[in-house]
């Protein structure tokens, strides 16, 4: 009896210790707080048509994993309208919000997040190189407070070429779109591959959106026959205007994000992202629950998605191999 009053009394007198670091504690219930920032435009934006694909397969996978909008999770969305220079207020503006996790899409997006905060966790997703770009020191070991998933690989524009020229078998020139540093990073892995193919190259340099007509009218006049398109944020950012350029020059393009082909762009390979949606939320769930961005290794992408804008290839004249069609994950008709 003497240990069972000993032990009340040593339990009270921590319960006493503690109490008043309890009562300091912030009650916040099992409501999450989950901000997501994107470079975007007003397309891009909840509710535009650019960004429907992830954004609904990100919703979805967040109920799939037991989290519903209003009742467990709220989301603070900040999209920068194509503007630069707004993201990293949007970004201050997420982390004095306190919110649990951010999730921030596209390099520019990433790097402003990774400017704002060094202890909220971020979760990234469409980025071409994390360890080159400095969001984290390995794939498997990222060390800080960021995590996620790539979007591209250089062996990626590989198989864009390919399918580019399977697209159009006849052409012997294809060119290749970009500013100087994206240019040079991919540049050896299409050379390898124009050369296994056996077509000539021609290098495209713009440095911003206003060099694209010209570009495109340079490629015409030098006999290119199609174009293959870098990633490159300004591209994402003026889908629609590229889109309807390459149409009006007809030249063929291959991008990999596929919001290019659904508002006019003829080809579009890169990773689904669909699959891309629903990894991020596994991080984000693994996060809510304690997971540290430090522990989750970085993922490449597992699934890759060819879509072909058929109305498209109609417009430039096109009659697509049948093999090529029945490849396609999508074609918009």
């Amino acid at each position: 009896m003497r240990r069972s009053v000993i032990g009340l009394l040593v339990t009270f007198g921590i319960f006493l210790l503690f109490a008043p670091l309890a009562a300091e504690a912030p009650q916040r219930g099992n409501i999450f707080r989950v901000g997501i920032l994107q470079f975007g435009s007003a397309e891009l934006s909840p509710g535009g048509e650019l960004s429907q694909p992830w954004l609904r397969g990100l919703e979805q996978a967040l109920r799939d994993r037991g989290y519903v909008k209003g009742q467990n999770i709220t989301v603070e969305w900040r999209s920068a309208d194509q503007r630069v220079e707004r993201l990293r207020d949007l970004a201050g503006e997420l982390v004095r919000l306190k919110v649990d996790v951010i999730v921030a899409w596209d390099d520019a997006a990433i790097r402003e997040a990774q400017h704002a905060t060094t202890t909220i966790p971020i979760v990234m997703a469409g980025v071409r190189d994390p360890v080159a770009s400095g969001f984290v020191k390995s794939l498997a070991h990222p060390g800080g407070n960021i995590t996620g998933v790539t979007a591209l690989g250089e062996e990626v524009v590989g198989k864009q070429l390919e399918l580019l020229k399977a697209a159009v078998p006849e052409v012997s020139k294809i060119g290749v779109l970009g500013p100087p540093g994206i240019l040079a990073r991919y540049r050896p892995e299409v050379e390898r591959t124009a050369q296994a193919l056996d077509v000539q190259l021609q290098v495209l340099v713009v440095r911003g959106p206003e060099e694209f007509a010209s570009a495109f009218e340079l490629a015409t006049k030098q006999g290119t026959g199609a174009v293959l398109i870098l990633p490159w944020i300004s591209v994402a950012a003026n889908a629609r205007w590229i889109a309807e350029l390459a149409v009006q020059f007809q030249l063929p393009t291959m991008f990999r994000n596929r919001v290019f082909a659904n508002v006019g762009g003829f080809m579009t390979y890169g990773a689904s992202p669909s699959e891309s949606s629903r990894r991020v939320a596994y991080y984000v769930d693994r996060i809510l629950k304690g997971a540290k961005p430090a522990d989750l290794p970085v993922e490449m992408p597992t699934k890759y998605e060819l879509v072909i804008n058929l109305k498209t290839a109609q417009a430039l004249g096109l009659t697509l191999p049948p093999t090529l069609l029945f490849q396609a994950d999508e074609v918009i008709r």
